[in-house]
């Protein structure tokens, strides 16, 4: 009979002996504090001593399938090896670096290990009967060994992203209500959940109140009677009190109220902006002493996470880390020891973040999607789990290692998520927003507004061809946030972006023949160019790696983006057809580059301000447009500026250039999406607008 002979388990190197079976690593029989990724990527260097091992072989190894900064946690897995073992990068004993290819072992091994690879020792023939029984075996084995491989491979093709699948969860729902209901909160025996609705507001007013409803049952205990613009709610570690944060103009704060009804309590005011406000989420420490939550200081545009004491009421900004422009999502783990949070670099780049309590430093987790909805831990503590947007209308559920940042979708659809504290539940919400393209007559704002391309999805960032003869826009129509192309009246609909990929921000070609647009293929956002008539897109090549929000110069000769990358964040510009980037501006806040009709200036938006700065060549400095312009959506017309105000999202303005005068095109009885067009002969504002707005309390049992 065949025997499989294993790999050795020790291996020796000078004073070190890795234990490959365990992942440890001991220095003269001595423990080391080493182990994780680091110790993996010692393993793989040891099978092959002498051997260059490729960046690109590391990460198949390592990271197949998920979507983690992959340099970053290379350079810190081998900064860590090269510590431990008291190594050097610059004369290396054991670790080797070969810039832009890999790393080599070159230390002498005593024990070598080997490859993963069974060796088979064959026994002596035991005659003709003996090998035909084998031989049917051999054939089974390689049948399904073929069908295997097969399936694999299969698998691998069809699956459209490189993020690890959880096994198949399925959801209810836990709420089936009219209206929208969300953020969910479990109570601490895991028996109910505490949630924000809308669907029961006094006579004449409308917004969310806070709700109770046990698991099973179908009573609603309604907690508050001020509908809001938005409540967040987290229970205390004694189940008798709910803290919630309202975003209610003035009335904005931190409150509490008792969970079987009672006078709410208002513990302290913050200065959150309106809408959705999503970064108005909060925790309740485990020992019932601190709620941590995002307030905007007096002197400052982003939010920062502070501590707020349950008995002083005194307030405590988080340790700084220099690195966030802005903060969001805290959550303390169940044992009390460690507090996590989003870090926003800049507008479009993201990591989740936790330090020890109470005054650690902050260490960062992994890079994430920066469009997140939601922070909460597992049970044990040993996962985050979040929503992130997928789409302007869209989001999932991703789980992320606190370990080794390793993150996976849980395949669910949904924002806002929450554990039961024994981990065995899930809770988040769903959502579902109409969003649809409509066109008005700016001249003449009494005709009746028409609705193109109607769709059950979301669609917005709509964008009229040269001609004025098509349409390109984003929408959700296909599952997936895609790039559309259409004749001006709806007809003649199809997909010019990647399906399997979150595309968007359509900008036509001065000549109508390509579509640039913004898409998240792997790891980093990228933009990418596609002939109309082909269909074909093709990765705008430069030097900045992570990029977004196209928009092409009058000639065609130049591409404008913003440019996400840490430490070159801005607005730049390349050559259309590929090449190095230049900087038009650093503003690290810039978006939506614009180049104006004379082709001598460029317009930006940075935050709600409007502003412009003169291209190469050209007199001037940066500075902003006007003062008086606080923009949500813009475009540029021969004359001046279509906008939609930062602060009325229900209106269309115009800002004159000649007078410097803002008149109003325009109002709607609904709130304005992404985006706004002006056709070619001044006709027609393209624009979006949302319509009905539902969701329910989604719930997951046997989440673990």
């Amino acid at each position: 009979m065949a025997e499989t002979q294993s790999r050795p388990r020790f291996v020796r190197f000078g004073a070190f002996e890795a234990d490959v079976q365990t992942g440890e690593l001991r220095k003269d029989r001595v423990k080391l504090k080493f182990g994780g990724q680091p110790f993996q990527v010692l393993a793989i260097l040891l099978e092959r001593p002498g051997d260059v091992v490729t960046r690109e072989e590391l990460q198949k190894r390592l990271w197949p399938d998920t979507f983690v900064d992959v340099e970053r946690n290379l350079n810190t897995a081998v900064n860590k090896i090269r510590e431990v073992l008291g190594d050097s990068a610059e004369t290396p004993r054991f670790i080797e670096t070969l810039p832009r290819r890999g790393y080599r072992f070159i230390g002498e091994l005593e024990a070598p290990v080997q490859p993963v690879v069974p060796v088979v020792r064959v026994e002596r023939d035991r005659g003709p009967r003996r090998r035909q029984v084998w031989m049917k075996i051999g054939a089974g084995v390689l049948a399904i060994s073929v069908i295997g491989l097969a399936a694999l491979v299969a698998y691998r093709w069809r699956r459209p992203h490189r993020t690890q699948e959880q096994a198949v969860l399925t959801a209810v729902p836990f709420t089936a209500l009219p209206g929208f209901a969300n953020s969910p909160a479990f109570s601490p025996d895991g028996s109910r959940i505490a949630f924000a609705w809308n669907g029961d507001p006094a006579p004449g007013t409308k917004g969310f109140d806070l709700y109770v409803k046990a698991l099973g049952s179908e009573t609603l205990l309604r907690l508050t009677r001020q509908p809001s613009e938005w409540i967040s709610p987290a229970w205390s570690s004694d189940g008798t009190q709910i803290a919630f944060h309202r975003m209610a103009g003035a009335d904005t704060g931190i409150y509490v109220v008792p969970t079987l009804g009672g006078p709410e309590r208002k513990l302290l005011s913050t200065r959150l902006p309106g809408g959705r406000a999503p970064f108005s989420g909060i925790s309740w420490s485990p020992d019932g002493k601190w709620l941590a939550f995002v307030d905007v200081a007096p002197d400052e545009n982003h939010g920062r996470i502070y501590l707020l004491s349950t008995e002083t009421l005194a307030t405590k900004q988080i340790p700084t880390n220099p690195t966030c422009v802005r903060e969001g999502f805290p959550a303390f783990s169940h044992n009390g020891e460690y507090l996590a949070y989003c870090c926003f670099r800049n507008d479009f780049e993201a990591a989740l973040y936790s330090f020890s309590l109470p005054d650690g430093k902050p260490k960062m987790i992994t890079p994430f999607w920066p469009l997140a909805s939601g922070l909460t831990w597992s049970a044990d503590d040993a996962k985050l789990i979040y929503g992130r947007w997928k789409g302007e209308y869209l989001g999932d559920l991703v789980e992320v290692s606190v370990s080794n940042g390793s993150a996976k979708r849980l395949g669910l659809e949904g924002v806002r998520p929450a554990v039961s504290p024994k981990g065995d539940k899930l809770a988040y919400g769903s959502l579902s927003i109409d969003s649809n393209l409509w066109r008005r007559d700016p001249l003449h704002s009494e005709a009746p507004p028409e609705e193109l391309i109607p769709s059950s999805r979301a669609q917005y960032a709509p964008q009229y061809s040269p001609d004025g003869k098509r349409i390109a826009f984003a929408s959700l129509r296909s599952g997936v946030q895609s790039v559309w192309v259409s004749n001006e009246d709806g007809s003649n609909l199809v997909q010019i972006s990647d399906p399997n990929n979150v595309s968007g921000s359509p900008q036509w070609s001065p000549d109508g023949s390509k579509i640039a647009f913004d898409s998240f293929p792997r790891d980093r956002w990228e933009i990418y160019v596609a002939d109309v008539a082909e269909r074909k897109p093709r990765k705008l090549i430069t030097n900045i790696p992570s990029v977004v929000q196209p928009n092409w110069s009058r000639d065609g000769k130049w591409i404008y983006f913003v440019s996400h990358e840490a430490g070159r964040e801005g607005v730049y510009r390349c050559p259309a057809s590929g090449g190095d980037a230049t900087a038009v501006s650093k503003d690290i806040h810039g978006f939506n580059p614009r180049e104006s009709f004379d082709g001598k200036t460029i317009y930006f938006a940075s935050g709600a301000t409007l502003k412009k700065v003169p291209l190469p060549g050209q007199p001037g400095t940066e500075s902003e447009v006007d003062a008086s312009l606080r923009v949500a959506s813009w475009t540029l017309s021969s004359g001046g500026i279509y906008f939609v105000p930062a602060d009325a999202l229900k209106s269309v303005r115009y800002f004159e250039f000649a007078t410097k005068r803002i008149r109003t095109i325009f109002e709607v009885d609904r709130l304005l999406g992404t985006g706004l067009s002006l056709s070619p002969d001044g006709r027609w504002i393209l624009y979006s607008q949302e319509g009905d707005e539902s969701g329910d309390i989604m719930l997951v049992d046997h989440f673990r």
